[in-house]
């Protein structure tokens, strides 16, 4: 079994309260309150922007050219192609430009700048690996289950469930599972324990989001 096998074992009940929680289970139906998706646009729009700054500095601390591309690759979506679909968010959802950080994203990002900045260059791709792989899982569980036709929020669940994101998703697995693969049990379980960590707080962005969640 793989790193990332066995990894996504470790986090299979932190999915399951996520694919359960309200703010996931009213996107698919197309219920979620405007006010909470623009505050999750709002805050989502932050993080992606510190987000690829910890993908940039992965990038330049790998020791492989070709994950160093990635990362930087990976980078540049987050920081350009996405924030382009947060700018027609910001304009179909009616959102007046950016806001702070509010605790559960200000907590997140700084887990992750953190982590790719000083701990191992293998631990912080752990730490980052969810980002892509429960956004794409979750995408994939609201394209198969979703009901309602006319979903408001259907640009978003068909970017996440997408096959370009699902090309980059894999990507990254790939690149986790061979460093994990040349490294040392102790980093392996240090991997594993950044990645169930930023799950977590990936279920906390979605709850703090409905909840309206401010300082």
């Amino acid at each position: 079994m793989t790193w990332s096998e066995q990894t996504w074992q470790a986090i299979a009940p932190i999915y399951k309260n996520i694919i359960e929680m309200p703010f996931i289970t009213e996107l698919m139906d197309g219920t979620l309150d405007k006010q909470r998706f623009q505050f999750y646009i709002a805050q989502d729009s932050g993080y992606l922007e510190h987000f690829g700054r910890a993908l940039a500095l992965l990038g330049a601390r790998a020791t492989n050219i070709e994950d160093a591309l990635a990362f930087m690759r990976f980078a540049e979506n987050a920081l350009v192609v996405e924030s382009i679909l947060h700018e027609s968010y910001f304009k179909d959802f009616g959102i007046q430009g950016k806001t702070r950080l509010e605790p559960a994203c200000h907590h997140y990002v700084h887990f992750l700048k953190s982590t790719a900045a000083l701990d191992a260059v293998e631990i912080g791709m752990a730490a980052v690996l969810p980002c892509f792989w429960i956004y794409k899982a979750v995408g994939d569980h609201i394209l198969y289950n979703q009901d309602k036709q006319d979903n408001p929020y259907q640009e978003w669940i068909n970017t996440y469930a997408g096959e370009e994101f699902g090309i980059a998703v894999r990507q990254a697995i790939s690149i986790c599972d061979t460093v994990a693969f040349n490294t040392t049990e102790q980093m392996r379980t240090a991997m594993t324990e950044a990645f169930v960590t930023a799950s977590l707080l990936e279920y906390d962005f979605w709850k703090g989001a409905y909840e309206l969640r401010k300082w």
